[in-house]
């Protein structure tokens, strides 16, 4: 049954059980309600894959509750991310960072990069504090269809296709977080959101020239 539950304690504590044993759990974002799976969690992958109906080559982004997990998921952090870090998180930019090569291929679409954000949303921090780990985030919807802003939504969607919609109230919608990655050490847009790919551009610009 994926009946909505309370934001609160034993809410979250529930939720965390359920990604321990592979289960896959609803919860809001700054952007969009989200689907949370382990994401080392290779066969809770495949089931995210199914349910989403999602390509297989297409990664999926991972929120973090700060840079402390993110030598989880990559290695050495460009200077120029650590700027962006700073000034935009936590907030609705996914950094695209070079993955580890013990990540499951799923998580990564075998691109060998994985999107890491954090997000600056109180169930969100908190479904990831009772987890006591990094956890998935690609958006609750059929691949190709709208994204779910609430609990209510998410579950005319799935049904009883997932384990749990933690309800964290109505998400704000809109565009989703912006994408940025690196090319030949330039920053490249890869998808904009958002914040503008001008201010991000701007805030590392800004950076150097203070150097």
């Amino acid at each position: 049954m994926n009946w909505p539950v309370a934001a609160d304690r034993e809410g979250l504590a529930h939720a965390a059980n359920l990604l321990r044993a592979g289960g896959v759990v609803a919860f809001p974002t700054e952007t969009y309600y989200g689907l949370a799976v382990d994401p080392f969690n290779c066969r809770a992958l495949d089931r995210l894959f199914a349910i989403k109906r999602r390509p297989r080559h297409h990664p999926i982004l991972v929120l973090v509750a700060g840079c402390d997990q993110l030598p989880l998921l990559t290695g050495e952090i460009p200077a120029v991310y650590h700027r962006l870090i700073e000034r935009f998180w936590p907030g609705p930019l996914t950094l695209v960072c070079p993955a580890l090569p013990s990540l499951p291929p799923q998580l990564t679409g075998n691109t060998r990069t994985v999107g890491v954000r954090r997000s600056p949303n109180e169930t969100a921090a908190a479904l990831i504090a009772a987890f006591g780990g990094p956890v998935t985030a690609t958006s609750a919807n059929i691949t190709g269809f709208p994204a779910a802003v609430s609990a209510r939504e998410v579950s005319r969607i799935f049904e009883n296709e997932i384990d749990l919609i933690v309800d964290g109230g109505v998400a704000p919608g809109g565009a989703g977080s912006t994408l940025v990655g690196l090319d030949r050490g330039e920053l490249l847009c890869i998808r904009e959101g958002r914040i503008a790919f001008a201010a991000v551009r701007a805030s590392v610009a800004d950076f150097s020239q203070n150097q």
